[in-house]
Formats: structure tokens, sequence, C-alpha cells
């Protein structure tokens, strides 16, 4: 084999394009990449299952808004990822997945692993590339993550067949290629400033993609300076902060009333990264009205998942937005006091740490996992990172835990199960230094919890609070809504969770009652903030009283 091949030209086009990590599970379809990665200076994950490692690189894409990657092989692996590229193009989020394939002459005959990547991932990704020429593998890469970040972002397949891997690589290394910001031109902004200066009620409404961290700071400040209340997209709840004086709460699953009515109410509203799609809608019917004022803000020229009514659209990414109203002061948020005092006197209440007076009771040898969310939050640094799938549980984390940053929330606003652990992982090798706490269900933990190893193995430690609530709650939910008193099909019975975290060399706890809340949080974050592993605090519920 030739010491510069195609593999070998793949992972340097990675270095190229920054890349620090890449998330794998091994197989012999890419062993000339595996061989690239060999002193390349671009660690290597080693992750447990497919889909695990494909939610890490999905997870890293939303912390860090660069393509997070993925490697994994034909058939099998490429089926087990194929829940983390459906996540990431119904959420935008830029991923590469990188998928060895049978060798060419082998294409058509019903080989061993043999699928069709185009049959597979068309309808669920931006582009499905596959490199057949060896010479155009650094050329490939690039376009791969061009297409990944460039306009509404979201997941790319590059498919690498086994034989051309392995062939000398003889072209040119390709330079990333730039991606566009869009912009707010001179009538989109006067258009703003004179729907802002005749509106009673206006709000923004935020989310979406192409966030960074100079955008969301300074979106607060213009938002803040002129008095509009933020409300956030379902599970984006950091592009403002938490404890800001505009920040009236989310849309979507487990709002608040308040929120929902000020989307109904409010004469203008302008969204910036998101668009008003399903869940913050409750399923299209806030905000339908042919006459609502609606000021789209988003990089997206399609406006994928919008509805309701358009006024305007403006193809600009967040920080474009931000640049363009920056020290722009329109000397009306007296105006406004009222209307945003409503939404962020709603949201103080509604996120507060959980009251423990008044419990109800529950049985023996189960505690309330208020009284564990409570001792967490007030040990919370300001950047904390949290992280949680689908399931009644994430309502703990969602309402509770504090988003005082960009990034601070990564979350599936897909609504995919075992999300929690995997993205736990990708948070803590990204951000070493930031506290980073999955909140789990127990339904959830156990479809990627084994991932927990890779989180071992690798010097990634977090804490997972798991509730153990014995079922998946909110099927239950639904099935008793519709079918009362005929539970099926919903009902779990689960291991000793913290001997299971200790098996694998983590430090777990068990909360069987309100009174071992306090020490066993305490003693969970001394293992991930000192001891520098994993640990898992396992709590015990009612299942009658399973969500706040």
């Amino acid at each position: 084999m030739p010491d510069l091949h195609a593999g070998r030209a793949i992972v340097d086009s990675l270095a190229l394009h920054g890349v620090e990590r890449v998330f794998v599970v091994p197989g012999e379809s890419f062993l000339a990449v595996l061989d690239g990665l060999y002193e390349s200076g671009i660690d290597a994950v080693v992750c447990r299952q497919e889909g695990g490692a494909a939610y890490m690189a999905e997870a890293h894409g939303k912390l860090t808004g660069l393509p997070g990657v993925a490697m994994v092989t034909r058939g099998p692996g490429a089926a087990n990822a194929h829940i983390a590229v459906h996540q990431a193009w119904q959420d935008g989020t830029p991923l590469v997945l990188l998928i060895g394939m049978i060798p060419i002459a082998d294409r058509y005959r019903e080989s061993f692993q043999e699928f069709d990547p185009h049959a597979w991932f068309a309808g669920q990704t931006k582009r499905v590339l596959v490199l057949d020429q060896p010479e155009r593998a650094s050329e490939m890469v690039a376009e791969a993550f061009f297409a990944a970040r460039s306009g509404r972002p979201g997941p790319v397949v590059l498919g690498l067949p086994e034989d051309v891997l392995k062939q000398a690589f003889t072209g040119a290394v390709h330079p990333p290629i730039p991606v566009s910001e869009g912009a707010v031109s001179p009538e989109d902004l006067e258009h703003l400033r004179a729907a802002l200066a005749a509106s009673d009620t206006p709000l923004l409404f935020v989310g979406g993609e192409r966030w960074t961290p100079a955008a969301s700071a300074a979106i607060t400040r213009f938002a803040e300076t002129n008095g509009i209340p933020v409300v956030h997209d379902w599970r984006a709840a950091d592009r403002v902060p938490s404890d800001s004086p505009i920040s009236c709460g989310w849309l979507g699953y487990g709002r608040s009333e308040t929120a929902a009515a000020m989307l109904e109410e409010a004469d203008l509203l302008v969204a910036v990264g998101a668009v008003p799609t399903d869940v913050p809608t409750d399923g299209y019917m806030l905000r339908q009205s042919p006459d609502a004022r609606n000021v789209l803000v988003t990089v997206d020229t399609s406006l994928r998942g919008r509805s309701g009514a358009v006024t305007r659209h403006v193809v600009a990414t967040p920080g474009a937005l931000a640049a363009a109203v920056e020290g722009l002061d329109l000397g009306r948020a007296q105006h406004w006091d009222g209307w945003r005092a409503r939404g962020r006197a709603a949201q103080v209440a509604y996120s507060s740490a959980p009251d423990l007076t008044d419990l109800p009771p529950t049985r023996d040898g189960t505690a309330h996992m208020s009284a564990v969310i409570a001792e967490l939050v007030a040990r919370l640094p300001d950047d904390v990172v949290s992280t949680f799938g689908a399931g009644n549980h994430c309502l703990w984390g969602q309402r509770f835990l504090p988003t005082r940053t960009f990034p601070s929330q990564l979350s599936s606003r897909t609504g995919a199960m075992g999300y929690s652990v995997p993205a736990a992982v990708a948070a803590a090798l990204e951000s070493p230094g930031r506290l980073v706490v999955a909140v789990c269900g127990d339904g959830e933990l156990l479809m990627n919890g084994q991932e927990l190893a890779t989180a071992v193995q690798h010097g990634a430690p977090f804490l997972a609070v798991v509730m153990d609530n014995g079922e998946f709650a909110t099927i239950r939910s639904h099935q008793e809504a519709h079918f009362p008193h005929r539970v099926s099909g919903t009902q779990l019975q689960n291991p000793d969770f913290a001997a299971w975290a200790r098996a694998f060399g983590a430090h777990g706890e068990s909360v069987t009652g309100d009174d071992q809340a306090a020490a066993a949080v305490e003693r969970a974050l001394h293992a991930v903030t000192r001891e520098r592993r994993p640990a898992l605090v396992h709590v015990v519920v009612d299942q009658q009283i399973s969500h706040p």
C-alpha cells in the first residue's frame, strides 16, 4: 500500500478542516482511514455502538457549530448510525458521517453488508457523496464539510469504498470552502426598525442554527437594551441567558402557558435562527393566522419547516443580524415594560428550583426527583452544560437547569431517545473545564448508556442523573389519555443503575429517599470535578410523580 493513500488524504483533509477528534466504531471496510489516523494528531474516540458514535458527532456539531465526524462501517454500522442522521436533519446540525463501503468491483452483487447509501440516506441528508476516484479524496471532504455547514446546516454522508481507500492519492489537498453568513440589507434593517417602532407587543423567538457565542451575546444586548421579551425554541433555550430580564421561557412540550400566550398575542414576531415549526406552535395550532406579522431571520432560503404567515424573510444568520442591530436603540423599552414583565415573572416562577414544601407522599423506597434536582441546582456553576434525550424525565432538566451561556443545552429536538449519555461524552471531551450534567430516564439511558465505557476510557467525566420510574412514562401518559387504566407495553424492570455504573469504573450513587439526596449529589459531583471520572445518581421515584 502506498504511504500516501486515499485514506490518509481523507484524514489530512479532516485536520485541515480543524477536526480534533472523530467518533469511531471500527470496521474492516475503512482500515486505510484508521491507518491515516495513526500519528495524525486527531483523537479517535472509540465508541461501543454506531448510534452512540453518531450521536456524539451530532452533539459536537451542536456544541461547536462545526461538523462532528463519525466513522462507521457498511451495512449494519450505517443502519445503526441512521438515527443520528435523522436527528441532525431535523435539528439542523452539521454532521459528516464517513461510511466504509464494499469494493467497487463487488457492487450490485448482494455482497456482504452491501447497501445503497443514496437509497438509505438521500431523503435525510443535504448530500450523499461516494468516493470512486482516489485523487478526489480531499475534494470530497471539502465538499462534505461545506454542505454540512452552509445554509441550514445538516448531515452529509460520505461513502468510502474499501478498495479506493487503499489506492495512492495523487490529487491536491483541497482547502476548506468558506460558508456565507448572508446579510441584512439596509431595506431589511429599516423594515425591522419600523416594525418594532410600530409594535405594542413585540416578541423575539430565538433558536435554530448558525449561532455563536458572540451572536448570542450581541442579540442579548440588543433585546435587553430595547426591552424586547424573548422566547426560545423547544430544547434550544440557551441563546439568551435564562437569568436575563428579557428571558420569558420556551415553546413546545413542557412550556409554560404564558409563553404560548405571548406567541399568540404578539403583534410582531421576529424569529432569529428558528422558524415556527410543528412543536413550538403546539402542532400548528398557535400563530397560524394569515394576518400575523412574522419577520423570519434565517439563512435557510427554503424556510424548511415553517408554518404560518411570513411578512418578511431576511436571509441572514444570527451573527449577521447581530452585527446589523449593534447599537440600535429604539427608545421604546419603557413602552413594553408591562408586556415584558408579564412574561418574565411567569418564567421565573415556572423555572425556579423545585419547591420542597408540601411534596406529595411517595411509596416506601422512592424519592422525589424534586429533592435531587434542588440539591443539584444549588451547586451548579454558571457555565454548566446539560444534556437530555426524550421522555418525561427531560422536563426536569429543561425546566430547572440554568442556561446562562451559549452553548449550554444539548438535546434532541427530534424527540430521539438514547442521546443524553453520548451527548455528555462529546461535551465533556470538547469542554473539559465545564461541568456536564446528563438528565436521563431509565428507558432512555439503556438505549446508549453503554457509552459510559467510552467516557471512562477516554477521560470524559460527567454527571448522569437517572430518573427510574420503571416505565416508558411519556407513552404511558398518552396511553392513559386514550385507553384509561389499560397499561400495556410500557412497564420496565430495571437493574441497579448505581452498581451498573460502578461496573464501568464510574462513581455510582442510589437515592431511595429524599434524605439521601444532598449527600449523594455532593459525592457524585466530587467524583466528577475532583476525581475526574463519570458519576451516576440513580433516583428511584414513584410512578405517580414522574414529572414536575
